[in-house]
C-alpha cells in the first residue's frame, strides 16, 4: 500500500514536472491581435523596423499599421489583387504589385500618397523585391514566368528577366545576388541584379512547391519553405544544401530574425514552426508555437523580435462546382486580424 501511494507520488511529480518543463520550453506568445478593417484576401505583409510599420495587403488595399499601437495610420486604395510590398526607404518610396491589371503601384513612405502607377508586361505581378544594391525594383510574375525590373529611382522598366518557370518569394543578399523560389520545378535561381541574368540554378532535392524564402546575409544560408512541409536550409554561395527540417502544414511564408539567428515558417494549419540557427551548419527545430488557422504569410522585426502575420476567422465551404471545383471557405465578417508574435520576457 505504501509503496503504491509513494509509486503514485512520484508519477504525479514526473507528470508535473514534465508539463512545467514544455511550459518553459515555449520561448513565444502571442501578444496581441491587432483588428484591421475590411473582409477582402490578403497575401505578403513588410514590416519598417525604423519607422515601426507595418504594410498589409488586404484585397484592394495596402493598409499602414503603427505596430506599438496597431492602429491603422494610413491606407493606400484602388489597387487590383494586391499582393506585395518592398519599401526603398533611402528613397522615400514604396513599391507595390497589383496583380490583376499587372501594375507596380508606387507611393511615398511618408504620406501613403500614391505617386505613379507603373503598367508592366509581366502578367500576375505577385513577389516584389528592392535590391538596395542596384537600388532597382524585381517584381517576379507568376503567369508569365518571369521578373519585371524597375529603376527605383526613375521609376521606368528597364529590364525582363525570362525565368522559363514560375517565380514565388525573392530575397537579395544586398551585395549582387538575388534568389527566388521557383514553385513549379523546386529550384532556387540566383540572379544578377546588375546584369539581369539567372547565373545559377539549384535544386531544392527533398523540398517540393517551395512558397516563401529568407536569407541569412552574415552566414549566407537560405531558408526556402516548401509545400511538403520541409524547410530546407541551402549554401547561398555554393546551393548545396545544408539541412532539411519539418514543418507545418500549408505553409507559404518564411522570416528571419538577424539578431536571433532564427527562421520561421508561417503555416496555414495554425502553427508557426520556429528554427534555431546554432551555427552555419547546424539547425534545430526550437517549437511549433500555436497561431491561428490560415495564418500562413509573415514579416519579421529583427529589432524587436516581433513576428507578424495576418488572417482572419473562416466560415463554410461551399460544395466544388465545374466552374470552381476547389472552393475556398468563406472568411466572416470584420474578422480580419495581425497576429503579433514577441518572445516569452
Amino acid at each position: 500500500m505504501n509503496k503504491f501511494v509513494n509509486l503514485t507520488i512520484i508519477a504525479s511529480l514526473i507528470s508535473i514536472h514534465s508539463i512545467t518543463a514544455q511550459t518553459k520550453a515555449s520561448q513565444y506568445h502571442l501578444e496581441n491581435k491587432f483588428s484591421a478593417e475590411g473582409d477582402g484576401g490578403w497575401d505578403y505583409l513588410t514590416v519598417d523596423e525604423n519607422a515601426g510599420r507595418l504594410y498589409i495587403s488586404h484585397g484592394t488595399i495596402v493598409q499602414v499599421m503603427d505596430t506599438k499601437e496597431g492602429k491603422i495610420i494610413g491606407t493606400i486604395k484602388d489597387l487590383k489583387g494586391v499582393h506585395g510590398i518592398a519599401l526603398a526607404e533611402n528613397l522615400n518610396k514604396g513599391f507595390i504589385t497589383s496583380g490583376r491589371d499587372s501594375t507596380v503601384v508606387v507611393f511615398d513612405l511618408k504620406t501613403s500618397a500614391t505617386i505613379e502607377k507603373i503598367s508592366i508586361h509581366g502578367q500576375n505581378p505577385d513577389a516584389i523585391l528592392y535590391d538596395n544594391f542596384t537600388q532597382r525594383i524585381f517584381t517576379f510574375n507568376g503567369r508569365s514566368n518571369d521578373a519585371t525590373v524597375i529603376d527605383a529611382k526613375t521609376n521606368k522598366i528597364i529590364g525582363t528577366i525570362v525565368l522559363g518557370s514560375k517565380p514565388e518569394f525573392a530575397v537579395t543578399n544586398g551585395k549582387g545576388k538575388i534568389f527566388v523560389n521557383m514553385e513549379d520545378t523546386s529550384m532556387i535561381y540566383m540572379i544578377n541584379p546588375a546584369t539581369m541574368k539567372v547565373e545559377q540554378q539549384w535544386t531544392l532535392k527533398d523540398g517540393k512547391e517551395p512558397s516563401g524564402l529568407a536569407i541569412d546575409k552574415v552566414n549566407n544560408r537560405l531558408f526556402s519553405v516548401c509545400d511538403n512541409k520541409l524547410m530546407i536550409v541551402m549554401d547561398a554561395e555554393t546551393g548545396k544544401v545544408i539541412a532539411s527540417l519539418p514543418i507545418g502544414e500549408h505553409v507559404d511564408g518564411c522570416g528571419f530574425d538577424a539578431e536571433l539567428k532564427r527562421a520561421f515558417s508561417s503555416n496555414g494549419d495554425g502553427t508557426l514552426t520556429v528554427i534555431q540557427e546554432v551555427d552555419a551548419n547546424t539547425f534545430k527545430v526550437l517549437e511549433n508555437v500555436p497561431t491561428q488557422k490560415g495564418a500562413r504569410t509573415i514579416s519579421v522585426n529583427s529589432k524587436t523580435h516581433h513576428i507578424y502575420l495576418p488572417t482572419a476567422e473562416y466560415g463554410e465551404t461551399p460544395k466544388p462546382t465545374a466552374e470552381n471545383p476547389r472552393p475556398r471557405p468563406s472568411l466572416k465578417p470584420n474578422s480580419f486580424v495581425i497576429l503579433d508574435v514577441a518572445p516569452v520576457k
